[in-house]
């Protein structure tokens, strides 16, 4: 689950039933410089002779962000790092059973870091324009929203940026049901399973850097994408529980250690340690973007609320070390 503004933004469809179903869909627009300028990627459906960004349907139990990149290869042949979320857009249509339906969609700006760009998946052109020909290409007036978000960020200077993600460990077994050395507790079963789910989320953010807690449902929590990744765990003793309550000081040197590095990393740790580290990323908000205040009020309020076990709080950096600035902020729930 993502913590995103759902507006419905330009040419939402409207006059649909509460009842009407809906369609959760995700995708991405690719950008680059070319020769200076900024362009992006949109694909052209022959199906229906229109020019969008790649996107399609979430796949049962799929998360957001694993969607968008998955569409975005299944319909350009690209592979993508995603960086910071775009408007969504939600509109109706009449699906094939002839009945109203309703899609929302949900977009993040992204990078090709590979991919072959055959075409795949009833797509027969990939175009890369400046960003004026794709405004005057694309044929729904919501797809136009993104766009102007992507010229917003390139012009301030926040359109490039790196993750950060900070990770609540996974659910592990009962503490009173446990009998020996509580870092040695481990995941639960269902705490096993979400450590498989965060592993294409954290893929979709390009995440290279794995920090955590050297107590074991911490270091289980990373470790299936560590596995899938070529990874190595960086064990932390500063970031377990039992360290925070003797020096608390410990595990914000890891946070800002992580900030001056600037790679896309995810850290991972505990209940009672995460609220401080929140806080102390909240002085980083941008308050002088229009998006700077969501970002302080979402980690503020992760850090007086509390993040759920599993959960990912991805923080969308620009700069590094005392230039470091949180851009945009997400929340991916179990």
């Amino acid at each position: 689950m993502t913590v995103q503004a759902p507006g419905a933004g330009a040419g939402a469809g409207g006059g649909v039933g509460a009842d009407a179903p809906i369609i959760a869909a995700a995708g991405a627009v690719p950008w680059r410089r070319r020769r200076g300028t900024l362009e992006v990627a949109m694909v052209h459906r022959p199906a229906y002779d229109d020019w969008a960004w790649a996107k399609g349907k979430l796949d049962a139990g799929e998360d957001w962000p694993s969607a968008a990149v998955r569409e975005v290869e299944e319909e350009t042949g690209l592979q993508v790092r995603l960086g910071r979320p775009l408007p969504p857009s939600s509109y109706s249509f009449v699906d094939r059973r002839g009945e109203v339906a309703r899609k929302q969609v949900r977009y993040w700006t992204a990078e090709v870091v590979g991919g072959s760009g055959d075409l795949l998946n009833e797509i027969d052109e990939v175009a890369w324009l400046p960003v004026s020909d794709a405004m005057a290409r694309l044929d729904y007036a919501r797809d136009r929203e993104q766009l102007r978000a992507v010229v917003r960020y390139a012009g301030q200077g926040a359109l490039t940026t790196w993750p950060l993600v900070l990770v609540r460990h996974a659910k592990a077994r009962p503490r009173n049901r446990w009998r020996e050395d509580d870092r040695l507790r481990p995941l639960d079963a269902r705490g096993e399973g979400r450590a498989q789910a965060i592993v294409p989320m954290l893929a979709a953010f390009g995440v290279t850097r794995l920090v955590t807690s050297s107590s074991t449902r911490c270091v289980d929590t990373l470790a299936p994408y560590a596995s899938s990744a070529g990874l190595e765990l960086k064990r932390k003793e500063g970031l377990t529980e039992e360290a925070f309550v003797e020096d608390p000081d410990r595990a914000v040197k890891h946070l800002l250690k992580a900030l001056q590095r600037g790679v896309p990393a995810a850290l991972c740790s505990h209940g009672p340690v995460l609220p401080l580290l929140l806080e102390e990323l909240s002085v980083l908000g941008s308050v002088d973007q229009p998006e700077g205040e969501a970002v302080v009020s979402t980690l503020l309020e992760a850090a007086d609320l509390g993040m759920a076990k599993g959960e990912l709080l991805v923080c969308h950096v620009t700069g590094t070390g005392e230039a470091a600035r949180i851009v945009a902020v997400e929340r991916h729930l179990p």
